[in-house]
């Protein structure tokens, strides 16, 4: 039970924990661009045959590159407002729905995510994500719809 409290709180505070369950690091977070990563590891492969990622890992990463794009646009905009305002606002960013293109086999040993904003209006927020490869192949593409007020 403590245990779980203590992720609570840390999830409310900082990184969620599947963030550092799917091993995503942050590169570049600037409100105009998104840069994650995502090392390949044995633990990802989705097809044992192929040694590729699993799809779930792939539109994991999208979801998460996205929803880091909304954050980041949100901070800017309210950046005249409170502490207060700014997590009660951040805190009920959701995702509504998001459509995944996969569009090679995910073959490399790191994949690179970014995102950027279609449109935000009041109440939700379109990003587009792409996926490359460590050899800047093309290997999926997303859209998100994320629920920002």
């Amino acid at each position: 039970m403590a245990k779980e409290k203590s992720s609570k709180s840390n999830a409310k505070h900082g990184r969620p924990p599947f963030i550092d369950l799917l091993g995503l690091t942050f590169e570049r977070l600037d409100s105009g661009e998104i840069l994650v990563k995502l090392p390949m590891r044995d633990e990802l492969i989705g097809n044992l045959e192929t040694g590729t990622v699993h799809g779930g890992a792939i539109s994991a990463m999208l979801d998460v590159t996205g929803g880091l794009a909304v954050f980041q646009k949100l901070r800017k905009d309210m950046q005249d407002q409170s502490l207060e305002d700014q997590m009660e606002r951040l805190s009920k960013v959701k995702t509504i729905d998001m459509r995944v293109d996969y569009l090679r086999p995910p073959k490399g040993n790191e994949f690179i995510g970014t995102a950027s904003i279609l449109r935000k209006g009041n109440k939700v927020a379109v990003t587009r994500m792409e996926l490359h490869n460590d050899d800047d192949k093309l290997i999926a593409v997303g859209t998100g719809t994320y629920i920002v007020g």
